[in-house]
C-alpha cells in the first residue's frame, strides 16, 4: 500500500460557524465543504454532528466536527498544551512576521517566532482551545542531509536512555543555548558571580 497523501485531519470545534469564520479571517483558509446528520454513517449512533471543512493549501483540508450533544469539549490533563497542535507552512519567514503583526492586532496572543533552525515558526491558540503553529521553512541542504544521517541513532539512543540525544542540539542553540539550557547574554554568569558572593557574605554576616 502507498498513501497518496493526508485526505483531512478533523478535530472538534465548540461551533462551526465561529471556527470557520476565525481561520477565514485570521489565516486565510476558504471554507470548502459541509457535511451534517444526525446519525454517524460509519457507527450509526444517533448523533448530530455539523462536519466542516477547510482549506489548509497543497491539496490539504483540516476539518471539524460540531457536537451539540456532547458533553463541552475538555483537553487531555495529561499532555501539557504545547504538546497537540496544528501546523500550517507559509512561505517565508517575512510572511510569518506579518502573519504574528496580523494576529497581534486582532487581539490575539503569539508566542515567537521560535527558532528551530530548520525552520521558524509562531504558535496562537484557535478559538477551541486547539494550539495553531505557522511554520516558515529555512532548512539548507547540509541540515536536511545531518539531521537525516542522524534520525534512527537518535531514535535508538531515546528508546534505549529517554533522554534527549545531542545529534541535532545545534538547532535550537539560538533558543535554549549550547548546554539546552536558556541562553544567557555574554558575560551575565560572570556578572552574576561576584554578585552571589556578595549576596553570600552579606548573609553571613546577618548571622
Amino acid at each position: 500500500m502507498s498513501i497518496a497523501r493526508i485526505h483531512h485531519v478533523a478535530y472538534r470545534c465548540r461551533d462551526a460557524r465561529e471556527t470557520v469564520e476565525w481561520y477565514g479571517r485570521h489565516l486565510g483558509m476558504g471554507f470548502v465543504l459541509a457535511i451534517a446528520e444526525d446519525r454517524v454513517p460509519s457507527t450509526h449512533v444517533a448523533d448530530p454532528y455539523m462536519h466542516v471543512f477547510l482549506d489548509a493549501g497543497g491539496g490539504n483540508i483540516l476539518a471539524f466536527f460540531e457536537l451539540p450533544n456532547s458533553p463541552p469539549q475538555g483537553r487531555d490533563a495529561a499532555t501539557p498544551e504545547w504538546v497537540q497542535h496544528i501546523a500550517l507552512k507559509v512561505d517565508s519567514v517575512e510572511e510569518l512576521r506579518a502573519a504574528k503583526a496580523r494576529l497581534e492586532a486582532a487581539g490575539i496572543a503569539v508566542v515567537g517566532i521560535t527558532d528551530h533552525t530548520i525552520f521558524q515558526s509562531i504558535y496562537c491558540f484557535d478559538p477551541n482551545g486547539h494550539r495553531v503553529e505557522l511554520a516558515a521553512d529555512t532548512a539548507t541542504p547540509e541540515m536536511l542531509r545531518r539531521l537525516d544521517e542522524a534520525k534512527w541513532p537518535m531514535l535508538e539512543e531515546w528508546a534505549r536512555t529517554k533522554r534527549a540525544p545531542r545529534h541535532a542540539a545545534w538547532m535550537h542553540e539560538k533558543e535554549l543555548g549550547a548546554s539546552g539550557s536558556p541562553a544567557t547574554e555574554p558575560g551575565a554568569a560572570a556578572a552574576q558571580q561576584p554578585q552571589a558572593a556578595a549576596a553570600h557574605a552579606s548573609s553571613r554576616a546577618a548571622a
